[in-house]
């Protein structure tokens, strides 16, 4: 049999972009994205609607290894970019909405962005980033008919060239549409966090997406037709990849711009909503809120992050959600782990291999729930690599590992339980905080002598950043509490910000003198959850 070899008949670039062109054929007529009260479309206009974009990116000059951006909530027009634009040939590079301006003219810089789509509320934001770069990129603002105000875009100014609707009208609907010429080729790119001078974007391929799609799916057990409803963002990681994979089995996509709890159960309701995802602290707001009554049928969600509260679970499945708990990180394209019949972890039939080893030897760790190491990976689903970060790339991507920087145990039937994020990032919301780069901002303030930053429990967010802080000797003003975070609000993004200061004399260290955070979690753990609402 070796004369037997891949050719053009068998060997087709695998790419989730084809999703889209198959659902246009066999689901042609079914509902592909519903939103507000006016605007549904069948999945055969979803692929006439991105061709169209498509082909008008194209006509702008924009194609191969270019980088497109975009930044908005999930609207119908946030869905149809994640086709669209690599159907131009362009990576699809989606940025957090909640950035400040100066964070997001970094990300912008740092990836040669050539074009960016911004929501009409975003807009000031969009402008005052583009003002700070010497070569910004070509601006389109995307209106909103279904929000007050939100299409009037008629006194946009210089700054932003053309609309979506325009683009639309003008592009051609029988567009062929760019197909990579290698599926290993770049898709998307992510950023893991960026208000530093050396943001992490992660790069993913065609192939990588293809199979993360197809085994988020498989493992969620997914059927033909579901009704999604949007209410993970879909900037978080391409929305754990399920754009593509709705797409591939002729769902609903429902839209929401934002979190409401009522007009949620209302859409549930209304729609016959399936499935869902969001960050723990969505399960909070839902199982918390007055709205809260028994669903008339079972609705899926899928969590990620924090593990949700025992209490918050109880309440969410005594309404009839159907709870799913999954690991993954922004560089394996989705989630690549899930908790399925037993309250340990297991990894998804996708993924190759997943193991905790000794971060010095290499080696696996003993299978006693009790030794640690690090967790790593390796799978189709895999980063390429940080975008400019060779270094970075190295350390992450080694001996035929990703290395996560995250911590945990095997236990003896194999199951992996994680333990720590030793990058000691914090989870909020469903938003990734690095206590590094807050840590950075503190010491930027000339009355801060050390700092370090950890997770106190939140009853909303989940976890929220707490700061210990040890002041300069000889102040003659010593700053407040309020007033660092204060200070915090001004140089970061809001969900960054310190949400409790806690003054120290000396913070505690080790004998090399390395501070010790586990005690500080622990002190930040006993100071109870914090009750600052919404902020």
């Amino acid at each position: 049999m070796d004369e037997m070899k891949p050719c053009a008949a068998n060997s087709p670039p695998l790419t989730p972009l084809g999703f889209l062109e198959r659902a246009a054929t066999v689901y042609g007529d079914c509902t592909s994205i519903v939103y507000g009260t006016r605007t549904v479309y069948t999945w055969r206009e979803t692929n006439l609607r991105c061709l169209r974009v498509a082909s008008s990116l194209s006509s702008l000059g924009i194609g191969r290894s270019d980088v497109v951006s975009v930044i908005s909530p999930n609207t119908p027009a946030m869905y149809e970019l994640q086709f669209a634009v690599p159907m131009s040939g362009a990576i699809l590079n989606n940025i957090n909405t909640r950035l400040d301006a100066r964070t997001v003219s970094v990300l912008l810089r740092h990836c040669g962005s050539k074009l960016l789509f911004v929501d009409v509320f975003s807009r000031d934001l969009a402008v005052e980033a583009a003002a700070m770069m010497a070569s910004p990129p070509v601006l389109v603002v995307i209106a909103d008919k279904e929000e007050q105000g939100g299409d009037d875009v008629a006194d946009r100014t210089k700054s932003f060239r053309y609309t979506y609707d325009e683009l639309v009208e003008r592009g051609d609907p029988s567009f062929k549409w760019i197909r990579p010429e290698s599926e290993w080729d770049p898709v998307v790119l992510n950023y893991t966090s960026g208000t530093t001078s050396a943001p992490k974007g992660v790069v993913h391929c065609h192939r990588g997406i293809f199979v993360m799609s197809i085994d988020s799916l498989i493992d969620w057990t997914v059927p033909k037709n579901p009704v999604y409803l949007w209410t993970l963002p879909i900037f978080h990681a391409n929305g754990w990849s399920y754009p593509w994979g709705i797409a591939a089995v002729g769902g609903t996509n429902v839209c929401l711009r934002k979190f409401d709890a009522p007009l949620i159960y209302r859409l549930i309701r209304d729609h016959g909503v399936t499935h869902m995802c969001g960050a723990p602290v969505v399960l909070n707001m839902l199982s918390a809120s007055q709205d809260s009554k028994p669903l008339k049928h079972p609705v899926n969600i899928l969590t990620a992050g924090a593990p949700p509260p025992a209490a918050v679970l109880l309440r969410a499945e005594s309404m009839g959600f159907e709870v799913s708990h999954g690991y993954g990180l922004t560089e394996t394209g989705g989630l690549n782990v899930s908790c399925a019949w037993k309250p340990q972890w297991n990894r998804t039939v996708g993924f190759t291999e997943i193991d905790v080893v000794d971060p010095v030897t290499g080696r696996s760790v003993e299978r006693n729930g009790e030794t640690v190491g690090e967790i790593v990976m390796r799978g189709s689903s895999i980063m390429l690599g940080y975008l400019k970060d060779p270094v970075g790339t190295e350390k992450a991507l080694k001996n035929g590992w990703f290395f996560t920087g995250d911590v945990g145990v095997i236990h003896s039937d194999g199951y992996l339980e994680i333990k720590d994020r030793s990058k000691d990032i914090i989870i909020t919301g469903g938003e990734n905080v690095s206590s590094v780069e807050v840590e950075a901002v503190l010491y930027t303030n000339q009355a801060v002598n050390e700092v370090a930053v950890v997770a106190r429990p939140d009853e909303f967010w989940g976890e929220t950043p707490c700061a210990f802080v040890s002041l300069k000797p000889g102040l003659t003003r010593k700053p407040t509490e309020g007033e660092l975070i204060e200070y915090c609000r001004k140089k970061m993004p809001r969900y960054m910000v310190p949400k409790t200061v806690s003054f120290k004399d000396e913070l505690p260290k080790t004998s090399t003198g390395k501070v010790m955070k586990f005690v500080l979690r622990d002190v930040a753990k006993k100071m109870g959850s914090t009750r600052l609402s919404r902020m």
